[in-house]
């Protein structure tokens, strides 16, 4: 079941590209969507072949899209969809911030513990983010990782493991770093 968590304020994060589609409740994102339904390919019973349970949603602003075709439900499809477009766009919607200047968003300080780690899970509403704020302050390092540990302030022991806890996340890093002659993490 689709759940709309409501919309978040931009006060709480970063305000960026990424930020404003992350901030809008499921409901109003999945408005800037097109939304098609397709018949899925493979197993999953009967129904499954029969019936257009697959979702694609084509975010029309940003031009990303993402798919569900797990279930047999068109509602969960939609769902998991949602979900994916969520992560797409804090995974690729980028703007390199000024670590001189850079002020971390309340939301991304609130995802740090006491002990000084980043402490947010990935069925946290605020993982993708904090992960969107973290990949714009990467960027901004010149993707190095020590340098945005000490900018977040955590240790970059913590936020290697953070970033590692994700695989596409951790993808997405060794793109920016190639992309710069860095050599990817391992």
């Amino acid at each position: 079941m689709m759940n709309d968590i409501g919309s978040i304020s931009l006060g709480e994060c970063a305000d960026s590209q990424a930020a404003r589609y992350l901030a809008l409740g499921d409901s109003d994102l999945l408005a800037q969507c097109q939304v098609d339904t397709y018949r899925a390919r493979g197993p999953g019973g009967q129904k499954r072949n029969k019936t257009a349970s697959a979702v694609r949603l084509r975010h029309l602003v940003s031009g990303l899209s993402a798919i569900g075709v797990e279930s047999r439900s068109q509602h969960e499809n939609k769902a998991r969809a949602l979900r994916r477009l969520r992560k797409t766009i804090a995974l690729s919607l980028r703007v390199a911030v000024d670590p001189q200047s850079h002020r971390l968003s309340n939301l991304l300080k609130s995802c740090i513990c006491g002990s000084h780690q980043l402490c947010v899970g990935q069925k946290d509403y605020r993982y993708y983010h904090a992960i969107s704020e973290i990949l714009d302050v990467l960027a901004g390092c010149g993707v190095q990782i020590s340098t945005t540990a000490e900018l977040l302030g955590v240790s970059t022991a913590n936020l290697v493991s953070f970033l590692r806890n994700d695989p596409a996340l951790w993808g997405q890093i060794n793109r920016m770093r190639t992309a710069v002659d860095l050599k990817p993490l391992r």
